[in-house]
């Protein structure tokens, strides 16, 4: 016996080290018809670890003081060495992370990822994304540019039209001030990243418990070969996906070098002019818009004239997705087998979903902005309203035993 194997044999007594590695990657069989969507899952992971990696680095010399913390964003940049690379990787994983994580629901969408048996695993995931939008929400604030500070003066005021104590917690003050800049700062390097790293590790065990989805929607753990149980359209998962995924990585990684190297701003959508400048509570912008990850649910609390309503829209707007397993009632799971009432909703939704987006990073004084946010708010609830209904008339393909290649 070498003597790596009898360090892992020792380990193996006091850990479950490599049953562990069986369990959820080796001898982890996963559908053998997993496509490009497949890929985002592994693809977020990786971003998660970018931006947990960079955090540490930036928190080095970032000061969460309203005096200094413009200041030392700017110290980071001109003359901490590759200071400017960690904080542009740092704030394009952030914008990334959404671009991966909202295809990766997309695909959810798609194939029925959320039907059973995954609805718990389709809700710890809504959990992940909840989590992300406050991490991502708290860490705006942290540059204390001038839409860091007006933006996150605005999305806190909206907590007045639900609870005004809940909004004073929130900022610690009557207005944002340093010690909202000292809480966010405790939530985004901290509290939140916690949570987020154990709802990923919550997701995966889940997830593996009820064996992946993949695009056909058939559950392979219902053909098993008889004498070794192993599912007969499954394949390990290490080494097949793994070498596969890092196709997938090394596709991204080139992309999202590229947006590093050559446009960190990516045209003021990923890093805003206005933040290129120092919070000045007595001098508002003259238009104050969220990130574009959090345009679409902006647009929608805008085109209601009611400042209440208009945040329980919002929310809505985001909550409504953990009833998806509850609302389909179609008889198949996958779009591939699924009629054209479904897949002309799920088209309109996406349509919708993509003008609600740019809706929110215009002037809203613009003439067709609030017509037409409400035009597409309405499509985008109708998606789920109206889902019990379009998916039990919707006229579906026989779904095959084995899964296609």
């Amino acid at each position: 016996m070498s003597n790596l194997a009898k360090v892992v044999g020792w380990v193996d007594d006091r850990f479950p080290l490599t049953s562990t590695w069986k369990t959820h990657i080796s001898e982890y069989y996963a559908p053998k018809n997993f496509n490009f969507w497949y890929y985002f899952g592994s693809l977020a992971m990786l971003v998660l670890v970018i931006q947990l990696v960079t955090g540490i680095f930036l928190t080095m010399n970032y000061k969460p003081d309203a005096r200094y913390a413009f200041a030392s964003v700017e110290y980071i940049m001109r003359d901490v060495n590759y200071g400017w690379l960690i904080r542009y990787m740092h704030s394009t994983g952030a914008s990334m992370f959404f671009v991966v994580v909202y295809l990766h629901m997309v695909r959810g969408l798609m194939y029925g990822s959320y039907r059973k048996p995954r609805e718990l695993v389709w809700m710890i995931g809504m959990g992940i994304y909840l989590c992300l939008m406050g991490e991502a929400f708290m860490g705006y604030l942290l540059p204390w540019g001038q839409m860091s500070y007006w933006g996150a003066q605005v999305i806190i005021s909206l907590f007045d039209a639900i609870s005004p104590p809940l909004a004073l917690w929130i900022r610690g003050d009557y207005v944002v001030s340093d010690a909202t800049l000292n809480r966010f700062f405790a939530f985004h390097v901290i509290a939140l990243p916690l949570v987020l790293v154990g709802l990923v590790l919550v997701h995966i065990v889940a997830l593996h418990e009820v064996g992946s989805n993949n695009p056909d929607g058939i559950e392979i753990k219902k053909n098993k070969d008889p004498k070794t149980g192993i599912p007969l359209d499954g394949i390990n998962f290490h080494p097949y996906y793994t070498v596969k995924d890092l196709v997938g990585v090394s596709v991204f990684l080139a992309i999202f070098s590229a947006v590093v190297f050559f446009a960190p701003e990516m045209g003021g959508y990923f890093l805003e002019a206005n933040n290129f400048i120092p919070a000045d509570p007595m001098k508002t912008p003259p238009h104050i818009a969220p990130v574009w990850y959090f345009t679409p649910f902006y647009a929608i609390l805008r085109a209601v004239p009611q400042k209440q309503l208009g945040v329980l829209a919002m929310g809505a707007a985001v909550v409504i997705f953990l009833a998806l397993p509850w609302l389909d009632r179609g008889i198949v799971k996958s779009i591939r087998y699924r009629g054209n009432l479904y897949k002309t909703a799920f088209g309109i939704f996406i349509v919708s979903f993509l003008i609600l987006g740019y809706m929110g990073t215009q002037d809203p004084n613009l003439w067709y902005v609030n017509p037409v946010s409400r035009i597409c708010s309405i499509t985008y609830f109708l998606f789920f309203l109206a889902m019990p209904i379009y998916t039990r008339l919707d006229k579906t393909r026989q779904v095959p035993d084995r899964v296609t290649e």
